[in-house]
């Protein structure tokens, strides 16, 4: 297939706009062909000095522009269910940023739809599942020189929460990353909860909850804790240590620049997840153009967006009451067998 990929980007933001200079300067087989965005202004900012490209306030009319054959959705989360269910209508494959849907219901019938079509239209931006530490971590996990996995130590640390941010986020949108990290490098589900509350942070801002200490319980046994510090003022860090019978293996450390000058020598902390993460977006995006021009969906799907959200509210109900909370997962169907 020769032709490029004409790419819909739904969501002209911090995300999508990315993703629009990665299609235009940096992923080979695609272009941008339509972006939508209610902030047009936003919108035609993010396409400037692009040719070829339709702007529009409704995401409906940019699926339905000339030359769009796929849809990458950077839309908020509250506004991809309708966004991945017109996608689907139009038989267009989809790589849609993570939440899939905030809630585990909407989640679900997104699921349902796609069982529906008898086929995998949608690959979930799940994007650690592209960094070489992530994969080389998993490659070794599966290998099993390192004996049964027991356990996953994670950390991940952000320089400052935006404005709005909430508790609840902290687990639901923070930790949503390790969620998905930890049933791949597992290949288990999460089973249980527990959200513990350390004193907050006094450069958190006033009643955020702030830093978090979730642990998970896996369905085969193994725990899984992470600490979630979004107001850590110095730097993005991102850790996973995997704890087996036989050894440990730890990644995330040396993800760095050492700058030695006439002051002496420092290590640079990445300051936001778009410099920390990306090579494994680009690697992302990649993958799923490649296997879209080649008529195959590939990666994380719509059943694991729809296992992340159902984790993450029981984490957030965990956060609420205190106590230990058990995930309530829907049969997982033949599709995603």
């Amino acid at each position: 297939m020769s032709e490029l990929l004409g790419v819909a980007v739904l969501g002209a933001g911090h995300m999508g706009a990315d993703h629009v200079r990665r299609i235009d300067k940096v992923v080979s087989g695609a272009r941008v062909a339509a972006v939508a965005d209610p902030d047009t202004a936003r919108a035609e900012a993010a396409v400037a000095g692009i040719d070829g490209v339709s702007v529009h306030a409704e995401a409906a009319a940019a699926l339905d522009a000339p030359g769009v054959g796929a849809v990458l959705i950077a839309s908020p989360g509250p506004a991809h269910e309708e966004a991945l269910l017109a996608a689907f209508a139009r038989g267009l494959p989809v790589l849609c940023e993570k939440p899939l849907v905030p809630e585990s219901d909407g989640a679900l019938r997104v699921v349902e739809a796609e069982v529906r079509l008898g086929r995998r239209l949608a690959q979930v931006g799940f994007m650690r599942r592209y960094d070489p530490e992530y994969q080389r971590l998993k490659s070794l996990l599966d290998s099993g020189r390192l004996g049964r996995p027991l356990m996953l130590h994670c950390t991940h640390r952000n320089v400052a929460s935006p404005p709005g941010f909430t508790s609840a986020m902290l687990v639901n949108s923070s930790v949503s990353h390790e969620i998905d990290a930890a049933r791949w490098l597992l290949g288990q589900e999460l089973a249980a909860v527990t959200v513990l509350r350390p004193q907050p942070s006094s450069n958190a801002p006033e009643g955020l909850i702030d830093p978090q200490f979730v642990v998970f319980e896996t369905a085969g046994g193994a725990l899984v804790d992470v600490e979630v510090f979004v107001n850590s003022g110095f730097g993005y860090q991102v850790t996973c240590e995997a704890v087996c019978e036989s050894g440990s293996a730890r990644i995330g450390d040396e993800h760095t620049m050492t700058v030695t000058t006439a002051g002496g020598t420092h290590e640079e902390v990445a300051q936001d997840y778009l410099v920390r993460f990306a090579d494994a977006y680009d690697r992302e995006v990649q993958a799923w153009v490649d296997a879209t021009r080649a008529g195959r969906v590939t990666g994380p799907g719509v059943w694991d967006g729809y296992a992340a959200s159902a984790v993450a509210e029981a984490g957030v109900r965990a956060l609420e009451n205190g106590g230990r909370v058990a995930v309530d997962l829907a049969p997982r169907p033949d599709l995603y067998a």
